[in-house]
C-alpha cells in the first residue's frame, strides 16, 4: 500500500491547536440580506482555539463574516464562515473562524500537544 503522504513536511495536515469535542452555548450573529440583524442560538459541537463547529438551522455562505457570543461568558468574538457541511436534524453544521485570535474565548484549557491523546 502506498503512502498518501507524498510531503517530508511534518507541518502538512497539521491543526492550530486541539479540538475538543464540548457544547457550550453560543448564539450566532449576523446581517441577513435585507440588513437586518438575524440571531440563532446553538451550541458548539467541536471547538479550537481558532474557532468551532456549530449545527445552524440558518443558511449562510463560506466566507461570511458573524458575531459569536458565548453566552456562558458573554464574550463576542467576530467569526468568518470557513466550511458548510453535512447536518441532520434540519441543521447543517457549520466550520467558524474567529478573525482574530483568541484562545481565552471559550474559557477553557486546551490539552497540550504532548497530551497522550493528542493526534494532529
Amino acid at each position: 500500500m502506498s503512502n498518501l503522504n507524498h510531503s517530508n513536511d511534518p507541518s502538512i495536515g497539521r491543526r492550530r491547536s486541539q479540538r475538543v469535542i464540548i457544547s457550550i452555548p453560543v448564539t450566532v450573529r449576523w446581517q441577513g440580506p435585507d440588513g437586518q440583524e438575524v440571531e440563532e442560538a446553538t451550541a458548539s459541537v467541536v471547538l479550537n482555539a481558532h474557532g468551532a463547529l456549530l449545527p445552524l438551522a440558518s443558511e449562510l455562505k463560506k466566507g461570511q463574516t458573524l458575531r459569536l457570543i458565548n453566552q456562558t461568558t458573554n464574550r463576542e468574538q467576530m467569526c468568518r464562515v470557513v466550511h458548510i457541511g453535512p447536518g441532520s436534524g434540519g441543521k447543517t453544521h457549520v466550520g467558524l473562524e474567529f478573525l482574530q485570535p483568541a484562545p481565552e474565548f471559550w474559557n477553557i484549557s486546551f490539552p497540550p500537544d504532548s497530551w497522550p491523546f493528542s493526534k494532529k
